[in-house]
């Protein structure tokens, strides 16, 4: 009988654990949100070259017409210096690995011009008010593969452990509801490319017009993704339903193929699978620089450090510029880049016991204003730095909307790289707040827009 007391006594203590560590912050912490911190949990006050948070870019600039490309709020601010391969040990303490690798692999080309922090960053107020809810309120499920009392915002704007910091980045707003048509290109070495577009279209779920708590509560949002050129892809589409409890029910995918004219379930887009017409240089859940079940890896929080990110990247978004401005051999123009001195949440993921993925161990580096992963760094299985992400962002100012201008993902071994989200030389913007319902992601509409 003591031996069974004992034995429950444990079971209560390791429930009570457990509870613990999936619950929200106390009152008392949340109550930080708005004071000491951003209400996106970021710390409010500023410390050397990082200054201090005071709203972000809630107008648009002078010159700014609504639908065109956006004007560089920032473009009289002056270079402070660049790091080069000469110099870029000097800065170490602020680069990750793989940045580090890029000055290493191509000395002569890769470099980082270096300008004043500017923490440009804003959402809309519901989204500051959901975030403070969160804070209390949301609870990660089994082993953290997914969320529950989960609407919008960020779940864990002070997070207690990596999981938790990741799931800010895979969740954060985007607007509710966005379209875009986009540019992909893979260079040879010698950069030699084609584009590949995409038209996509993200909805959330509170965002359907017929949004059905029964029937739509386990889905994070839709995902529908048509390639637009060249001609021998043209047709082909992708549909995504991401779910929020991935043990409850895992991501549901399709892909129409234009040649057969036949919708077909695609579990391979997720995890290590294909990237679309990606030839290679990226997986499933590359995209968006990491999306998709966190189950496969173990999170560790590492804290917070300042480290030199891709900021404020307008050059990159400028009708002005085209791709073959932008695209070139091992790398992106960096001539056109902006980089900032900024804090980043590192997190550190690395493969369970058991489990497969082609990346050994990522190490993700998480603007904290924004929580978008800025800088991930890929390991093989054997442990070599393999690949480097970088994201270079802009703050959509008429929108309220901090994202990407474009992705970057580099392969170190190939000399290769993927750059995605291009669309200097696509005629209008991003398309936020557009209406659907669900029935417009379904295999059968799916089945039913088939062309060619």
């Amino acid at each position: 009988m003591l031996k069974q007391y004992k034995k429950l006594g444990s079971a209560i203590a390791l429930s009570l654990m457990v509870a613990a560590a999936n619950a929200g912050v106390s009152p008392q912490e949340a109550a930080k949100l708005g004071t000491t911190l951003t209400p996106m949990g970021a710390e409010k006050a500023g410390s050397g070259d990082v200054t201090a948070w005071t709203g972000g870019i809630t107008t648009p600039p002078a010159g700014y017409t609504v639908g065109s490309k956006h004007v560089n709020p920032f473009a009289a601010d002056k270079l402070k210096y660049t790091i080069t391969a000469a110099n870029y040990k000097d800065y170490g303490d602020k680069l990750s690995e793989g940045q580090k690798a890029m000055f290493e692999k191509y000395p002569d080309t890769y470099r980082m011009p270096i300008y004043p922090t500017q923490r440009s960053s804003a959402y809309p107020q519901e989204i500051y008010d959901a975030t403070k809810k969160n804070a209390t309120d949301t609870n990660l499920v089994k082993d953290g593969n997914g969320l529950t009392n989960f609407v919008e915002g960020v779940p864990f704007p002070i997070p207690a452990s990596g999981v938790e910091a990741i799931w800010n980045h895979i969740v954060r707003y985007r607007g509710g509801s966005v379209s875009r048509v986009v540019g992909q290109a893979t260079p040879q070495a010698n950069g030699d490319y084609s584009i590949v577009r995409f038209k996509d279209e993200f909805t959330f779920r509170n965002k359907l017009t017929d949004y059905d708590d029964s029937k739509d509560a386990n889905v994070l949002f839709y995902f529908k993704q048509d390639v637009v050129s060249p001609a021998r892809l043209a047709g082909n589409v992708l549909l995504v339903h991401e779910t929020l409890d991935q043990i409850k029910e895992p991501r549901k995918a399709w892909v129409y193929n234009a040649g057969q004219r036949r919708v077909r379930r695609a579990p391979q887009v997720a995890y290590d699978g294909p990237g679309t017409a990606s030839d290679g240089l990226r997986t499933a859940d590359n995209f968006d620089m990491f999306n998709g079940a966190p189950d496969r890896y173990n999170w560790e929080l590492k804290g917070k450090q300042e480290l030199y990110i891709p900021y404020n990247s307008y050059r990159l978004n400028d009708a002005d510029v085209k791709y073959d401005d932008i695209v070139k051999a091992g790398h992106i123009n960096q001539d056109l880049t902006r980089y900032e001195l900024h804090r980043v949440w590192k997190v550190e993921a690395t493969l369970k016991e058991g489990k497969r993925h082609v990346y050994g161990k990522r190490t993700f580096y998480l603007d904290e204003d924004t929580w978008q992963a800025t800088i991930i760094d890929h390991y093989d299985g054997r442990g070599e730095l393999w690949r480097v992400a970088e994201a270079h962002s802009i703050m959509f100012y008429d929108t309220l909307v901090p994202w990407y201008a474009v992705e970057a993902l580099y392969d170190l071994n190939s000399g290769r790289y993927l750059v995605l989200g291009l669309d200097n030389e696509e005629t209008g913007s991003y398309e936020f707040g557009f209406e659907r319902s669900s029935g417009d992601y379904t295999p059968a509409a799916l089945r039913r827009a088939g062309r060619r």
